[in-house]
């Protein structure tokens, strides 16, 4: 069942930092089988939605998604990253 990788950049406190994490894990990600629906701040937000950066990216399925996130080429870019944001991030299944 295909899967949803769903982060939102709650803080950046350094935008080099998150320029370099960028830059490693699209590459790492697409690898391993994401593809990227998402990427930007939003449009309009409702309720009480957050105008935060907003990524989300399809995976063939839940472990596939898993799996990208601990590869080795993705715990390079969260190295890179080192503390340069605060994000909230999930994997959600398909309906």
């Amino acid at each position: 069942m295909t899967a949803y990788w769903i982060t939102t950049y709650k803080a950046v406190h350094d935008s080099d930092k998150v320029a370099a994490y960028a830059t490693l894990a699209g590459p790492a990600l697409t690898a391993a089988g994401g593809r990227f629906l998402v990427r930007g701040v939003p449009e309009v937000t409702f309720e009480k939605g957050e105008s935060t950066r907003t990524i989300v990216i399809e995976f063939p399925s839940v472990e596939a998604a898993v799996a990208a996130h601990d590869s080795e080429a993705y715990q390079e870019a969260l190295r890179a990253l080192d503390g340069g944001a605060d994000r909230d991030m999930r994997v959600v299944p398909g309906a």
